[in-house]
């Protein structure tokens, strides 16, 4: 049943890219670019309210050279054109200059992204509800660009407002590296990076799913968020084929759980003592086709390996094993109907000798459907660029997939969840949710939950 399972999952992700196996990864997500060039505008327009200034200079200075032509015009029966085309030379080159000595924040970007939620859960536990307001996350990008070949990108996020100890709270570095952008097809990427695995690891700001929380793939299965230090290679050999292949450093197996990997991360300075190789394709299979759904249909996949008897500062724990992991993904928009799902298999080899509930296979998925029900009639004045989807998700995760030889699985690891919701954008970069799941596993049936939300990113 295992070498069965692992062969399915492993040959839907490699089906995935073998269809054009010659080809390499294609350009980012349509979504994706048209985020970045909304950041991209947005910088821009702060530029060029910084630079109004010279820019009035400029119109002042061509204003007052334009009077001199017309009197020397009026004094003679023709211009010195060459003398006329110095001075206009000289004058440009010098507000240029000026351009860039007022402008010492024109080699950054600035963005960031955040999300509020409510969740109230229908049973109680001990007398409590659970019922809470969360300021989940509050984040800050910063970038900067040493050349147009060299360029530096940073995240840095609070979540749930407040840090101390004894809090849930934890203010974190989850991106920071430079890129040295040689070619299309290979770029080199050092520093600390999301690790390649699924889509939401990669992609998880709150505008670019309609649930308030992420999907439990992303939590138990795909812990998000999942970053790595090392370095790598990432490009694009051909329009519709693009990839990332990163040396990273590996992950702590003594935090392994019954309910996953995702505590093996190390947040602070991992140990390079077992170090992973992954990789990600994302390939548009119809890229040149004539029709909207083919040209943005996008299939993904993604693959980790490594030893996971890494600490903190060198400190390892004395684990043996290694951690596979082979994941699937995609995502199409068929007129206002949008698809996408993810799959993924994790094999841990060593999981007798971790924790008591380790599993040595970890499997789970998710697929869910949006449909964009907001009449074009109504965006009109202020909603002109609102939009409004309804969406439902199936989730699976179980943890406890496969069990070492002789310990049973616990029935409350294999989960079922379903998501019903509202994702409400009175404007592209913002967005009010509302949800309903349906929580349930093979054991006992944990409460189901009603959630709010508002997200943004800039």
């Amino acid at each position: 049943m295992r070498k069965r399972m692992r062969s399915v999952v492993f040959g839907c992700c490699a089906g995935m890219v073998a269809m054009q196996s010659g080809l390499a990864l294609a350009a980012t997500s349509e979504e994706t670019r048209i985020q970045e060039l909304e950041r991209q505008m947005q910088v821009l327009v702060g530029e060029l309210k910084s630079r109004q200034g010279n820019i009035d200079a400029l119109s002042r200075q061509v204003a007052n050279l334009e009077g001199k032509i017309a009197e020397k015009s009026r004094a003679e029966s023709g211009l010195d054109s060459a003398q006329d085309k110095d001075e206009i030379k000289t004058l440009v080159a010098q507000a240029v200059a000026d351009q860039q000595k007022d402008a010492p924040l024109s080699n950054f970007s600035f963005g960031g992204y955040g999300e509020i939620h409510a969740n109230f859960n229908e049973g109680s536990v001990k007398g409590q509800s659970r019922d809470q307001i969360d300021i989940h996350r509050l984040v800050a990008l910063v970038g900067y660009d040493f050349a147009d070949w060299i360029k530096f990108k940073s995240e840095i996020e609070l979540e749930h407002a407040f840090v101390d100890d004894g809090t849930k709270g934890e203010l974190e570095l989850e991106q920071a590296y430079v890129d040295f952008l040689l070619s299309g097809s290979a770029n080199v990427r050092v520093g600390r990076v999301l690790t390649p695995l699924g889509r939401t690891n990669q992609h998880h700001e709150p505008t670019t799913f309609y649930s308030v929380e992420r999907p439990n793939f992303d939590k138990y299965i795909i812990p998000s968020t999942w970053w790595s230090d090392g370095v790598g290679l990432f490009g694009n050999l051909a329009p519709n084929l693009s990839y990332e292949a990163y040396l990273v450093a590996g992950l702590d197996g003594s935090k392994f759980s019954n309910d996953g990997i995702r505590n093996g991360r190390i947040k602070d300075v991992p140990s390079l003592n077992d170090m992973a190789v992954t990789l990600r394709f994302d390939y548009y299979p119809f890229m040149e086709s004539a029709t909207d759904w083919g040209r943005n249909l996008r299939l993904g996949a993604s693959f980790y390996r490594g030893g996971i008897n890494n600490g903190v500062e060198g400190k390892d724990p004395g684990k043996s094993g290694d951690l596979t992991i082979y994941a699937g993904d995609f995502g199409v928009r068929l007129s206002d109907l949008d698809l996408k799902g993810a799959v993924a298999l994790e094999e841990i080899d060593g999981a007798q000798g971790l924790a008591s509930g380790v599993a040595e296979e970890i499997f789970g998925y998710y697929l869910e459907a949006g449909y964009h029900i907001m009449p074009e009639a109504w965006k009109t004045g202020r909603l002109k660029n609102a939009d409004a989807v309804v969406f439902a998700r199936y989730d699976e995760q179980d943890t406890q997939h496969g069990m070492p030889a002789g310990v049973a699985a616990n029935l409350d690891k294999d989960r079922h969840d379903w998501t019903f919701g509202l994702a409400f954008y009175p404007v592209p970069n913002l967005v009010l949710k509302a949800d309903y799941q349906v929580l349930a596993s093979e054991g006992v049936d944990p409460d189901n939950a009603i959630n709010l939300g508002v997200g943004w990113q800039f």
